[in-house]
């Protein structure tokens, strides 16, 4: 079997640049947000809740990618990584909050929550080191076995 793939600088690069325009997008969407008539009150809570649970996620993800940039530049151990820089838990965002908010904007926070995703399992990968579980391949070659009426 190959040696299992790492993180590498490039990877985090690329990241770190999609975090950022992301994070742009986020705060261009709460900072400018239209109110709907009507509800006003309501979409205006619903906007400072969802507004701070994304731009949360962003954050964490961003602090993430600027940990492991650290790494990359020398100025944190490995140790100190996997000690301090695992990436917080989600927050999703509450499906009667975006009820009230515009299409765009939901789906801004979708966009946030599966970049938040990618991160959550690219960490999860790198903790775990990158381990194939052969348990977990057999597993799927079985299934496909029976699906598929193979071996």
């Amino acid at each position: 079997m190959n040696n299992p793939t790492d993180i590498n600088q490039p990877i985090i690069e690329a990241l770190y640049c999609e975090a950022l325009v992301l994070a742009d997008e986020v705060r261009s969407a709460f900072d400018l947000a239209p109110a709907r008539a009507g509800d006003e009150d309501l979409v205006r809570i619903a906007l400072s809740v969802e507004g701070l649970r994304t731009t949360t996620r962003m954050m964490h993800v961003l602090a993430w990618l600027l940990n492991h940039r650290a790494y990359f530049s020398g100025e944190l151990s490995e140790y100190q990584l996997r000690r301090h820089g695992e990436l917080p838990p989600d927050r999703p965002a509450d499906p009667e909050q975006l009820a009230l908010l515009e299409p765009e904007t939901c789906a801004l926070i979708a966009e946030t929550e599966a970049f938040h995703g990618r991160i959550a399992r690219l960490d999860a990968a790198w903790r775990d080191r990158f381990a194939v579980r052969p348990a977990a391949i057999h597993r799927l070659r079985e299934r496909l076995g029976r699906e598929y009426g193979g071996a």
